[in-house]
């Protein structure tokens, strides 16, 4: 396996740029909803510490679904296959996985984890794609 680093981590960063703007596109999609259920729980609103932290988590999760794209590459038919593969893996630990425990806890409500669970699931295909799109193979 030979894996262009500097090219997983550009990517990465630029496909996690597209999970950070298309996560920005929902706000106006759920309002204040989220803003609400963490007053339910006597939580203040996001404030830029958690911001902070979402937004490095987001380009962590870009480089991450780079990085599994570089390595499952050389085995797939298609380079998208492998995009599409790589983030659904990702999806799946990061978001899916989450989210239904955090409807099992009790701290979100269905719908809105679902709309959440359902973006997400389209901001990391879409994160997946453009870092395809970038990654640049390292030929030995």
């Amino acid at each position: 396996m030979n894996i262009n680093l500097r090219s997983v981590l550009f990517a990465g960063l630029i496909a996690g740029l597209a999970i950070i703007l298309s996560a920005a596109t929902m706000v106006p999609i759920v309002g204040n909803e989220f803003d609400e259920n963490l007053a339910r729980f006597d939580l203040p609103p996001l404030g830029v510490g958690a911001i902070f932290y979402f937004t490095s988590v987001s380009l962590l999760f870009g480089i991450v679904v780079v990085f599994i794209y570089a390595a499952i590459l050389p085995g797939m038919v298609t380079k998208y296959k492998a995009a599409i593969i790589s983030s659904l893996l990702i999806w799946f630990l990061a978001y899916f996985l989450p989210n239904v425990s955090m409807i099992v806890y009790g701290f979100m409500p269905v719908k809105l984890t679902i709309i959440g669970t359902i973006w997400g699931l389209g901001e990391i295909l879409l994160a997946g794609m453009v870092g395809a799109h970038l990654y640049k193979v390292k030929y030995a």
